[in-house]
This record gives structure tokens, sequence and C-alpha cells, in this order.
């Protein structure tokens, strides 16, 4: 489940949002296996502090910033402290989200605010900061982490949808607003993954790891027609880290699943 191709960001410079766990944790772990000076962001200090342990561990260079993607000042600081400790800045993961599940009508403005200002202005805040780093750079790219609800959603996720369609909206107008000056913009979108964050959402957090690991299997083989199975966080994240590798010169403005088989059904 690793790229195939070693050392591709070698003397690039990385930024993950919601890098402490999941899709996040596992890309920003596999960037710096490839050479890539990775600065990474999340909320939660506890696992960010062990995830930059693992990669130093492991002869990787990563540094943890706590960052609330909400906040405007936050995702500026920790932008900014990235590109001054690392001396400019390449690739950008944009990946942090959140979710809650319920039907439409039943939201607090609250929790629609949360998870949109999360999901899609949060991503836009990264961009708004990230790219002025890109542009003195002379170029560079960032993929956007949409999810496949953006186009084929279910019930109870209004606002997550509404969101990560909102992302695929984003990408196609920055792709070109940026396309002549070298920075190339992409959205990935990930099937049902196998994370903290979509156990949560099953509401399997409090029980042990053999009955959640039934529940999900019980799962992908009725949702999943191709594969059966959810998507490890490590794959998804592979594929992130291809599509933010040199090896797609072309590719700006595009929209790529990643989802085992679901789209194929029907």
């Amino acid at each position: 489940m690793l790229p195939s191709n070693a050392n591709r960001f070698d003397g690039k410079v990385v930024i993950v949002t919601g890098g402490t766990s999941g899709i996040g944790r596992a890309a920003a772990i596999q960037f710096a296996r490839e050479g890539g000076k990775v600065g990474f962001c999340g909320r939660r200090e506890s696992l960010g502090r062990a995830v930059e342990h693992e990669i130093r561990a492991a002869g990787g260079e990563a540094t943890y910033l706590r960052a609330d993607v909400r906040d405007s000042g936050q995702v500026r600081s920790f932008v900014d402290r990235t590109v001054e400790k690392y001396g400019g800045l390449d690739v950008c993961f944009n990946n942090a989200g959140v979710s809650v599940q319920k039907p439409l009508h039943e939201y607090t403005e609250a929790e629609w605010d949360d998870v949109v200002g999360t999901d899609l202005r949060g991503s836009f805040l990264a961009q708004k900061y990230e790219i002025p780093h890109l542009l003195a750079r002379g170029g560079g790219v960032v993929v956007v982490n949409s999810s496949s609800v953006a186009v084929s959603a279910a019930e109870n996720q209004s606002a997550y949808a509404a969101a990560k369609a909102g992302l695929l909206g984003m990408v196609k107008s920055a792709s070109l607003d940026y396309a002549s000056r070298g920075i190339r913009i992409n959205a990935l979108l990930p099937g049902t993954t196998d994370t903290a964050f979509v156990r949560r959402l099953a509401g399997a957090d409090n029980l042990p790891d053999s009955v959640w690991s039934t529940m999900a299997a019980v799962w992908a083989r009725s949702h999943i027609p191709g594969l059966k199975r959810m998507a490890a966080p490590e794959e998804v994240a592979t594929f992130a880290v291809t599509l933010a590798s040199a090896d797609f010169p072309f590719m700006t403005g595009s929209q790529l699943s990643i989802l085992g088989g679901v789209n194929a059904y029907g």
C-alpha cells in the first residue's frame, strides 16, 4: 500500500491539514517517507505529537503545529511557521474534515456552521495562505480531500455533502486561477475509509475493536459492490501522495475517485 516510487519529495516542503489521524496521518507519514519535510496540523495535540515522533523515529522530517482550520489566524500562523522552518512550500494536502449526521431540519445552525466551516471554509483558508507561498516558489501542487459524498450522497449528510460538493466547485475555479502560474489543484474523492472518523459516525467509538471490525465488514459487503470492504487510510493516502507528486504535470482541475468499485455499480 506504499507509493511505487521512493523519494519523489526530496527537497520538497509539504503541508497536511488534519494530519493527526486517519487519511491525513497516513499521508503525512508517506510524504515524509518519500523525503518530504512535512508540516502538519490538527486540534488534538497528543495525537499530533505522537505522529511527529513516529515520523522522526523512522528518519523522516516533520513538525506538528496545533491549528484549527476554522480559525483564520491559526491557519495563517500554521502555514507561515511551516514555511519559515523549512524555507518554502511546494505541496499541500488539504484534508481536514468533520461531519454531523442527521436529517437537514434537525441540524442546529452551529452544527451546520461547524461542518461547512471546517470542511469547505477551512480548505479555502488553507489555500488562501498557502498559495502566495506556492507562487513565490514558482509553482506547486494542491490536493483537496473531498468525498464520494460530493457526487453521491445518502440520507443524513446534508451539511457534509454541501461542503464536499462545494470543494469541487472551488477546485475547478481555483485551478484556472493559477494554472498559468505553475500551480496544479485537484480534488480527491475517497469512498468510505476505515478511520476513527467513520467509526465515530457509526456510533462505535466505545465498542471493542473486534465488534467494530465485524460491523465494518458486514456494512461493506452490502454497500461496496466491488471490493466489498472499506479502504484502508494508507490506500487513500497513497493516492493523495501520488496525485501530489510530479508524475501528472498535465492534471489540474480534476476530481479523482478511489471507491473500491462503487462507481462501477448500476
